[in-house]
Parts: C-alpha cells; structure tokens; sequence
C-alpha cells in the first residue's frame, strides 16, 4: 500500500504585507472615527455616533479586503489538484493537467491544460522565490507520478 502524498501550498511574502496593511486600515480608521465629534465648522453640521461607527465599518471593510488576497492556496495529492486564487476556485484531475509551468517573467506559476487553457497557481508568486521553486518542483514530483501509474500498471 503506497502512503499518500498530499502539498498544501500558499502565498509567504503577500501575508506578510496584507496583515499589517489590514490592522493599519482598522487602527487608522478607528482613530479617525474617535476624532469625530462636535460641529464640523461655520455650516453647523455634526458628527453622530453612526458616523464614527460608519469610519469604523470602513476600516473593516478596508481590512477584510486587503486580507482578500492572502485566499490563495493550492492543495494537490496523487488524484488530481484544488486551486483556490483570490477570485475562482478549480478542481481538477492530473489527467487534464499537462504541465505544471512557471516561466521565467511570470508573476505566478500556472497549469497547462490539454485543452491549452491556463490555471494560474496565485498561491506560488515570484516573491516568494525559493518557495515557489520548492512548491513547483513538488506539484511537478506529483504529477509525475501520475503520469508514471498508469505505464507501472
């Protein structure tokens, strides 16, 4: 009985952007909704409470969205490959998988259908170099071996 290999892989240096960028939106928007108070100048108008809480909402708002693009990830084993990249999601069997590509200028590695479309693997960016390198080579290690089964079998 053969053990099951399974990578799970995701995006390192676009969390270590998105985090801080996401707590830095809610602390910014937080302070500017505490400083909302009072007359606004000679026309009178006033800031409510619903509008610190709107400033509030915002940076929040502002917060999950720059949290967005950590989504991506790619989980793959010995049948076939999930794709989650910030906007879509592909599941797809190795049989329809022809190469696990990662050119050199391209922002992210991508797969190479049989029907020559493209599935671009967000979740192994150029950024993060060698682990991407690393995560090509392991998704390129599994297809492989699928593609060696049947010709053992």
């Amino acid at each position: 009985m053969t053990e099951s290999r399974t990578v799970r892989l995701r995006p390192y240096r676009i969390r270590l952007v998105c985090w801080p960028a996401a707590i830095l939106l809610l602390v910014v928007f937080s302070l500017i909704a505490t400083s909302l108070h009072g007359s606004t100048g000679a026309d009178g108008g006033t800031f409510q409470r619903g509008d610190q809480l709107a400033m509030i909402g915002l940076g929040v708002l502002g917060a999950l969205g720059a949290l967005w693009f950590t989504r991506p990830r790619v989980d793959a084993d010995e049948r076939g490959i999930r794709v989650r990249n910030v906007v879509g999601s592909y599941d797809l069997p190795w049989e329809v998988v022809r190469a696990v590509r990662f050119d050199r200028g391209a922002a992210c590695a991508s797969l190479e259908l049989h029907d020559d479309d493209r599935v671009p693997l967000m979740a192994l960016q150029v950024a993060d170099k060698d682990r991407a390198v690393a995560g090509v080579r392991q998704l390129r290690a599994l297809h492989a071996a699928h593609q060696a089964q049947p010709a053992a079998g």
